[in-house]
């Protein structure tokens, strides 16, 4: 995973907990604007939620978080 989605993951993950507390959900899209100025890094963090760990649509910000973490 490229270091600029990782460092997005980890901010918008930050900025839903700080917002709403430890049990906030979130999908991938949550990690981009509703215009899709960058596909190449969106198809990049579907293939890695999607195919990669198989995850839920919606999954716990810190869960996400935590897992992204552990890859640096």
């Amino acid at each position: 995973m490229q270091a600029k989605l990782k460092q997005k993951i980890i901010a918008v993950c930050d900025k839903k907990i700080a917002a709403k507390g430890r049990d906030v959900g979130l999908s991938f899209y949550a990690f981009f604007a509703n215009k899709n100025d960058d596909p190449a890094l969106l198809m990049e963090a579907a293939h890695w939620w999607i195919i990669a760990h198989r995850l839920d649509h919606f999954e716990k910000a810190v869960k996400i978080k935590a897992m992204v973490e552990q890859m640096q």
